[in-house]
């Protein structure tokens, strides 16, 4: 599990920011996508998935995130 940083972009996106692997990321998708529920599996615009536990839709925000093995 890694230690994730979720915020808005410029461009309004959902930035994911790993910092111990300096890698940031789009989300662009969520398996939840609304204000009281957000999250379970992303996608990420480097073609990762990943997985958050279900939250309210509040950023920026410090989460606990998984990889998820393709």
């Amino acid at each position: 599990m890694a230690k994730v940083m979720l915020r808005y972009d410029s461009k309004g996106a959902i930035s994911f920011y790993v910092a111990k692997k300096d890698m940031e990321e789009t989300i662009i998708s969520s398996e939840f996508d609304t204000e009281e529920k957000w999250g379970g599996e992303v996608k990420l615009s480097n073609g990762e998935t990943w997985f958050i536990d279900p939250c309210v839709k509040k950023f920026p925000i410090e989460v606990m995130a998984k990889r998820i093995d393709d």
